[in-house]
């Protein structure tokens, strides 16, 4: 019987239990009071059990709710040097946190029993490269070669659109959740691969990578970013959302693919996913690789 299990919150947040050892997968938790669909029952203050925070980058899409996770337990958080800088300055103790940049490998220990954390770096999602997401089967062309000087006046834009055309819930939440931040981005996108008792578990949290890394990597089953356009080695892909997630399945062939970050958490930025055109091109380019859909807070079991 697998030990490990995995309990979705949303977004790209997961919660993993194995071997004894509570480890959140990101820690956005909270959302906008106007986010589509069902919520996770819990919020960020009601964590009280987690030995690890490991978050994949430093937007606060993934990074806010880890400052009161940390509040009321004894968590260490891994994350990239700007992720430890934005805790800091929302009172997080740095001796409390492990900095990581890539090429890393920490041992993740508790008295039950231990795992092992592989850093490897990454690539965010060129979400420079449009507005609102596009659908999975969407396919997007062009926005090849742009400087880093254009894209980040194409980020003030987006930026700017967010701050002001999304609804008032949208807007107030956002504001909330980016205390701290800074125009460093991202911070450096970060994949992580986790090697417990049972079986190798990728953790991606945005739609990006690098070939060479995500190449050698072989694991179990691959958590897998599904959300805005995808970015293959600096440049946006040729292509849509779902054949992006399929590339990515075909350099690692794990046998289970779980989704993150496809639900609708920011309408009128999000969308809601919709997943057949993935389970498709997963199912053409992958036949053998199960696309594992679960719910929030199931507590599934993933090895088995």
């Amino acid at each position: 019987m697998s030990d490990t299990t995995l309990d979705w919150y949303g977004c790209s947040t997961f919660g993993l239990h194995t071997a004894g050892i509570h480890i959140l997968l990101d820690a956005y938790i909270d959302r906008a009071a106007n986010a589509a669909g069902p919520s996770p029952a819990v919020g960020a203050a009601d964590i009280e059990q987690c030995d690890y925070i490991i978050v994949g980058h430093s937007h606060f899409d993934h990074l806010f709710g880890a400052e009161q996770v940390m509040a009321n337990t004894d968590a260490t958080l891994i994350g990239s040097y700007e992720t430890l800088r934005v805790m800091e300055a929302a009172g997080v103790a740095v001796d409390r946190m492990i900095p990581v940049a890539g090429g890393e490998t920490i041992e993740l220990e508790r008295a039950e029993g231990t795992a092992r954390l592989s850093v490897f770096p990454s690539q965010h999602s060129c979400v420079w490269s449009q507005g609102p997401m596009a659908q999975a089967d969407e396919v997007c062309i062009g926005d090849l070669g742009v400087t880093h000087q254009e894209r980040q006046e194409r980020m003030a834009k987006l930026m700017e659109y967010l701050g002001t055309e999304l609804a008032p819930a949208a807007i107030e939440h956002m504001m909330l959740s980016m205390v701290g931040h800074s125009d460093r981005g991202d911070g450096g996108a970060l994949v992580f691969l986790l090697d417990v008792l049972d079986g190798r578990l990728l953790f991606q949290d945005t739609s990006g990578h690098w070939s060479g890394v995500l190449r050698n990597l072989r694991p179990d089953v691959a958590i897998l970013a599904a959300a805005g356009r995808g970015n293959i080695d600096g440049e946006p892909i040729q292509g849509s959302l779902a054949q992006f997630v399929g590339r990515q399945a075909d350099m690692l062939r794990p046998r289970k693919v779980v989704l993150s970050h496809h639900d609708d958490w920011l309408p009128g930025f999000s969308v809601p996913t919709d997943v057949a055109p993935i389970r498709d091109e997963l199912a053409r380019v992958v036949p053998t690789t199960e696309l594992l859909e679960i719910g929030y807070l199931a507590g599934t079991p993933i090895f088995q």
